[in-house]
């Protein structure tokens, strides 16, 4: 039987001999290519037929335990992310599902688990004004809904995906294109100044086309996101465009008070000006989407929407998304955390935030298991 401790297997004999094994107690340490200066021949391989990769822990150096802060943190990780799955599973509908197979953008079920059950509108900024609500004062933006019609409903089974598509306002047949034209004349619909398509969660969301959207199809008090481009303000300087300080005003320096100085060049990456460099530049002009605006006022003869707060863009402008509110319960919501955040608060001050977040996890895992059971 072959020693299997160490053995060398030379190949390449300068006499075209048959290789020759050789057993040694202490191998060499040069396992790669060696020298046979000793046989006369040319080099030779060497092939360590019981190498062993080299051990990063030997036994004589064992890592050191973890400490018990370091054992406590890992503990509240893990808490923390079983908590975050409990809350996932109460919400599905928050979570977008796998992609499956069996449409063009996936099954039944792959699609739609962010979007609102409702579809937006398109309206018209008109300006900002400010009303009284509860005895406040309160800053808001006027929005005309102009002839919002429905143009056409996008399925899952044809687009992919479910959609409704409308438009606002009325354009001069003469000035629309004829295939467009064309499109509007299979709709039964007269051809609009602004299209938009609005996503849905599903079938239930899509509406029959020729449909007028009115501004009751908004709630008083309740949550719309606004989306618009903002006003352009053309060409700017570093001042005005990233809040650059500018420089001196006197000690030397002449006319160079409002530039924004030398932009770096070889440093670091070479002698060039990194891709993002702040830089004078276009200013504005840019998508801009506002989060949480409060509907205080609706009027249909007046085709009006008014909400809290400001919508980028100048007046006429096109506010192109005003998007139904996708979490209708986050007052609810936002009360429980701060709630439970008061709770978590007092068990920490008190050394027992530990068994308070482990019954946490327990009561929600439970109340997921039954809602899953009573669904």
């Amino acid at each position: 039987m072959v020693n299997l401790a160490r053995q060398r297997l030379l190949v390449g004999n300068s006499n075209n001999s048959p290789p020759t094994t050789t057993t040694h107690t202490n191998p060499p340490a040069n396992n790669g290519t060696t020298t046979a200066s000793r046989l006369g021949g040319p080099p030779v391989v060497a092939l360590d037929l019981d190498h062993r990769p080299h051990d990063p822990h030997p036994p004589h150096r064992t890592p050191r335990p973890a400490a018990a802060d370091g054992q406590a943190r890992r503990q509240v990780r893990l808490v923390d992310a079983a908590l975050a799955r409990a809350a996932r599973a109460l919400q599905p509908g928050l979570v977008r599902p796998a992609r499956a197979h069996g449409g063009p953008r996936g099954g039944a079920e792959a699609q739609g688990g962010d979007d609102p059950l409702r579809t937006g509108v398109l309206a018209v900024k008109k300006g900002v004004s400010a009303m009284f609500v509860g005895g406040l004062r309160t800053p808001c933006t006027i929005l005309q809904m102009e002839q919002v019609e429905v143009v056409a409903a996008k399925t899952r089974a044809k687009n992919g995906y479910w959609a409704v598509q409308l438009g606002l306002g009325h354009k001069n047949a003469g000035n629309v294109t004829a295939p467009l034209l064309g499109y509007y004349e299979a709709k039964g619909v007269a051809p609009k100044r602004h299209l938009a398509e609005f996503k849905v969660r599903t079938e239930e969301g899509l509406l029959p086309v020729g449909v007028q959207l009115q501004p009751d199809w908004f709630k008083l008090g309740q949550f719309v996101d606004a989306r618009s481009n903002s006003r352009g303000m053309g060409f700017a300087g570093g001042m005005k465009r990233h809040n650059f300080g500018g420089q001196g005003a006197s000690h030397g320096n002449s006319k160079n008070h409002r530039t924004i100085g030398t932009t770096g060049p070889s440093q670091g990456g070479g002698s060039r000006v990194h891709p993002g460099k702040k830089m004078p530049g276009r200013m504005g002009n840019e998508r801009v989407t506002v989060q949480n605006l409060r509907v205080l006022k609706v009027d249909n003869e007046m085709g009006i929407v008014v909400i809290s707060g400001h919508v980028a863009g100048p007046k006429g402008c096109v506010a192109r998304r005003i998007l139904m509110e996708r979490n209708p319960e986050a007052e609810t919501k936002l009360e429980q955390a701060r709630l439970r955040h008061l709770e978590l608060k007092e068990a920490r001050k008190e050394g027992t935030i530990g068994e308070a977040m482990l019954a946490s996890t327990a009561a929600a895992t439970t109340a997921a298991a039954t809602e899953i059971a009573t669904a």
